[in-house]
């Protein structure tokens, strides 16, 4: 094993890990163990520092997956200096929180599943995927499940994923992962993002809003800007917003805030579902 420290200011483990963009995550021993594919590593706080610890081959990984090589400071101070206060009051409370480098091909069968769902349901549907199909392997003397690779959720049909409590997601993860099977979700980072949305968008399930999260999460254009139902309710409040469809308040989204939407979208989704929810887990 092995360790590494970083600034607890620019980086918050709970609230990254809660705000809706990664779901195979669990607070354990004072920290959070957290899994990324076949990977795993453990964060917690040690005098002022938040630590990172994981396998020495995984070090790297972690590291890039964290996004532990970007100053976020630049990002809360294009937040503040948009002249709508309740954006900086949302970057004020979301400080800590960084945009996750995932495994795209995991980000889009989880957000297959986020569709009309809450998180805890989400996490536990990923859960029974895992321990049906993924590996079992061990971390720090507990087990695990890796996440199976499409080629092994192709194997299974709609029924298996039905009978695992997908409901209607079933037909859309055994149709995406036939086709993700066949193609590799890595290829896809060289479109530009008007291309892999449009791309994304072809998979079974996958809407204008899923293709954003998984744009923005797994494959980190910060251009994306997701609109759910947190969004939305900050948009018409604090905005005064009156766009009808969430395609056209994302887009509205994207033009003001531009390379910085993304992070922007992750403030104001964790900050109004504060605020409403007292930080409860609701709808994705």
């Amino acid at each position: 094993m092995t360790e590494s420290e970083f600034d607890a200011k620019y980086f918050d483990p709970a609230s990254t890990l809660s705000c809706g963009q990664i779901f195979r995550w669990e607070e354990a021993e004072g920290g959070w163990l957290v899994f990324s594919g076949a990977r795993a590593c453990r964060l917690f706080c040690r005098g002022g520092k938040i630590v990172l610890r994981c396998e020495g081959a995984d070090a790297a990984y972690f590291y890039n997956f964290f996004d532990l090589g970007r100053d976020y400071a630049p990002i809360e101070a294009r937040a503040c200096a948009c002249g709508i206060p309740a954006v900086a009051q949302a970057a004020a409370a979301g400080r800590g929180i960084r945009i996750l480098n995932q495994d795209p091909e995991e980000v889009v069968f989880s957000f297959l599943l986020s569709q009309n769902n809450h998180i805890p349901r989400i996490r536990m549907l990923i859960g029974r995927i895992c321990a049906a199909l993924g590996e079992e392997r061990r971390f720090g003397g507990e087990s695990y499940h890796t996440f199976p690779r499409a080629e092994v959720l192709a194997e299974r049909g709609e029924d298996f994923y039905a009978a695992l409590g997908c409901g209607y997601r079933a037909k859309y993860i055994a149709g995406a992962a036939r086709i993700l099977a066949r193609e590799n979700a890595e290829d896809y980072r060289t479109l530009s993002t008007p291309q892999l949305r449009e791309k994304l968008l072809k998979l079974p399930g996958v809407g204008p809003k899923v293709a954003d999260c998984i744009a923005l999460f797994g494959y980190h254009r910060a251009e994306a800007f997701p609109v759910d139902t947190w969004v939305e309710k900050a948009y018409r409040e604090f905005f005064g917003g009156t766009l009808k469809y969430r395609t056209k308040i994302a887009a509205y989204f994207a033009d003001l805030f531009g390379e910085y939407g993304g992070y922007i979208q992750q403030y104001l989704f964790y900050f109004e579902r504060e605020r409403r929810n007292h930080g409860k887990d609701n709808d994705r």
